[in-house]
């Protein structure tokens, strides 16, 4: 990567619902990253079909179409629900998905993880399942997570997150993936 060319930083929400607290973390934290200089790109999953995981399925073409955009990117920020404890059924399925081609699409990128509950606890099960599942994939993922609890007064009326310690989280995030990509 040229010095010259800004990082890119793709963002993957586990989160297709409109008004969804992790759509509102994910618009946060571009901004943050934009304001340190990255370029950013929204990996939306809605936009890629992927059916229901299944062995005995032929692999869709949007599974390629998906590892590309991966590939294009110098870090990746998962900002994902937690549901009943877990990670998201729609982030898993793309997770399965893009793993039966390869692995070098979680090699490449640098990953973080981040979360956003509406109660207190931050998304802390669901961020280390995604950490335990990318690292298992052979992924290079950030030691710095940015968990965000109590959403409905970490973030001011224009969006920015000001939750502490979230944005201190959402900072530290930012310098350690410029320091690894």
């Amino acid at each position: 990567m040229s010095s010259d060319t800004p990082p890119v930083i793709g963002f993957i929400c586990g989160s297709l619902r409109d008004g969804s607290i992790n759509k509102r973390l994910e618009k946060a934290l571009t901004k943050r990253f934009k304001r340190a200089g990255l370029k950013t790109t929204s990996i939306n999953l809605a936009t890629y079909d992927l059916p229901l995981y299944h062995g005995d399925l032929e692999t869709p073409a949007a599974v390629k179409k998906l590892i590309r955009k991966i590939k294009s990117c110098d870090g990746v920020v998962i900002v994902s629900p937690e549901y009943n404890g877990g990670l998201p059924p729609l982030l898993k399925n793309a997770i399965d998905w893009t793993s039966t081609l390869g692995k070098s699409h979680f090699e490449t990128p640098y990953w973080g993880i981040s979360a956003c509950t509406p109660g207190p606890m931050s998304g802390i099960m669901c961020m280390r399942q995604i950490n335990y599942i990318l690292m298992r994939l052979g992924a290079h993922v950030s030691p710095i997570q940015v968990g965000v609890g109590n959403a409905q007064v970490a973030f001011d009326s224009k969006g920015e997150l000001i939750a502490q310690p979230s944005a201190t989280f959402a900072d530290n995030l930012i310098n350690d993936m410029l320091e690894h990509m």
